[in-house]
């Protein structure tokens, strides 16, 4: 079953995982990252996994669907007792929605099992798929997560250190990394950092890293910094160990982890989520004033930040104008096409008291396709909207991501093909405003420079090769004709 490029039921773009690892020993800590996942669920329903390391031996269980899905008391309990474990949420970005293509990846090692937990992707999964495979190696995954698990495993190498800096600099691409030996673990991030990842402390020589650290703070541990790009903090019986395994690149840290996909109480660069998200509001009001407008409303729940601060910054009034369903998860039922036509009304309904005779100013995060942004306008006009002005806190997005957001097909995207105003008749809005990306980052108040803007202004800070086709099931038919894709 191959996964859809975006859900039925919305619209923004995918991200494709959280991990989290936590070395604890006497303490039970399946059941930690059981939790430390439920905090992650945000970047990943399809499939949820954790792997266990007793100092002998890795128990890993994994399986389609959310982490309560996936996890019980009873499979918590088959896990054991360890002194540490990892554990992935996912969304597929390079390989099949299946349960082999599921997370973390194990294989056995000369020293013992290792196992790979990965947030990103790589732009060489195909030359390394190739080179496995003239080495005999038989690929029983399809995504480039199952690639860094093996090339781990074949390097033979006691310590994990020493695996790591045989196989990092190989890699091209977007990757934060929790890895697994039955005695070791560490926590690895590219050298452009754009995938977030962080370490927090437990107390008493206990550790334990996230894709972002309010899965920390769920857990009962204190934050204590981001993994820097490029390095790798090694945990075990010894304590813990900093190295800088790859030089530290030009920074190009995700700007829409800021935009849409970190919970809003993460931190990145200090920065607090809600707050940026706030102060992102702020600026699309002055960009984009709505005079005469009644009432404010975000699109539930990413962009209940930015509305507020639209709302602060313009004093119109903010109200809510459509409810969540928020049962409405990625399923492995699919709809019929009558329910699929629904779209945008399976997720929200709206609230005609709150919307009637009303002059609508309606805040989203992004557009991507623009049918599901129509489909909402077209909601509110019927509930009785005289008026929907749009308001968007990202640039229009007119160039694909080829590390690890679901949207690498540039046909997909909208801006690419259409002006503001074109988008603006094809959703039927009666006025549509971007916040532009000087106004983003005047919000985040951090310098461009920081981060990777390519998905705006496709400036791409790891090359991508032309002659590779960038696809999520490039190793699934290996045959596909080579493609310029950037």
């Amino acid at each position: 079953m191959h996964s859809q490029r975006l859900s039925p039921w919305l619209e923004a773009p995918q991200e494709e995982c959280g991990v989290f690892g936590v070395y604890s020993p006497e303490e039970e800590v399946a059941r930690t990252t059981y939790f430390g996942l439920f905090a992650l669920q945000h970047r990943g329903q399809e499939s949820a996994g954790i792997a266990v390391a007793d100092g002998h031996r890795i128990v890993l269980h994994k399986a389609m669907g959310l982490v309560t899905q996936v996890f019980d008391e009873e499979v918590l309990k088959a896990l054991g007792d360890g002194t540490m474990a990892i554990g992935h949420t996912r969304y597929s970005t390079c390989g099949s929605s299946v349960e082999q293509n599921a997370q973390p990846i194990c294989y056995a090692s000369a020293y013992g099992d290792i196992a790979v937990a990965h947030n990103g992707n790589l732009v060489n999964t195909q030359e390394l798929g190739d080179r496995l495979r003239a080495d005999g190696v038989e690929l029983d995954a399809t995504n480039d997560s199952a690639l860094i698990a093996r090339m781990l495993a074949r390097c033979n190498k006691e310590r994990i250190e020493d695996a790591l800096a045989e196989v990092l600099p190989q890699l091209q691409g977007a990757y934060s990394l929790v890895v697994m030996t039955p005695r070791q673990m560490a926590a690895v991030r590219d050298p452009y950092g754009i995938r977030p990842l962080s370490i927090g402390h437990l107390g008493d020589g206990r550790y334990v890293f996230a894709s972002e650290n309010c899965a920390i703070s769920v857990v009962g541990g204190h934050f204590h910094r981001e993994i820097e790009p490029g390095e790798a903090v090694i945990v075990d019986r010894d304590g813990l160990r900093e190295i800088q395994v790859l030089p530290t690149a030009k920074r190009a840290t995700c700007v829409f982890e800021f935009i849409y996909f970190a919970r809003p109480d993460t931190q990145i660069y200090s920065r607090t989520i809600y707050d940026a998200r706030r102060r992102m509001g702020h600026q699309l009001a002055r960009e984009h004033p709505t005079p005469g407008a009644h009432i404010v409303i975000p699109i539930p729940d990413s962009a209940v930040p930015a509305a507020l601060g639209y709302a602060e910054a313009s004093r119109i009034p903010f109200g809510e104008g459509l409810v969540k369903n928020r049962y409405i998860q990625r399923t492995f039922i699919e709809p019929v096409q009558r329910m699929r036509d629904l779209g945008a009304r399976m997720k929200y309904s709206p609230l005609r008291e709150a919307l009637a005779g009303h002059k609508v100013v309606m805040v989203d995060d992004s557009i991507v396709r623009g049918t599901t942004t129509g489909k909402l306008v077209r909601m509110l006009r019927e509930a009785g909207a005289t008026e929907v002005h749009v308001r968007i806190t990202s640039p229009p997005v007119r160039f694909p991501c080829y590390y690890g957001i679901d949207m690498a097909d540039q046909k997909e995207l909208i801006a690419a093909r259409k002006s503001i105003e074109q988008i603006r008749e094809d959703i039927g809005a009666t006025s549509l405003g971007y916040l532009s990306l000087q106004g983003v980052m005047r919000a985040i108040g951090l310098p461009k420079k920081l981060f990777c803007r390519a998905c705006f202004d496709g400036e791409y800070p790891i090359h991508i090769p032309p002659h590779v086709r960038v696809t999520k099931m490039m190793l699934e038919d290996p045959r596909k004709d080579d493609e310029v894709t950037d």
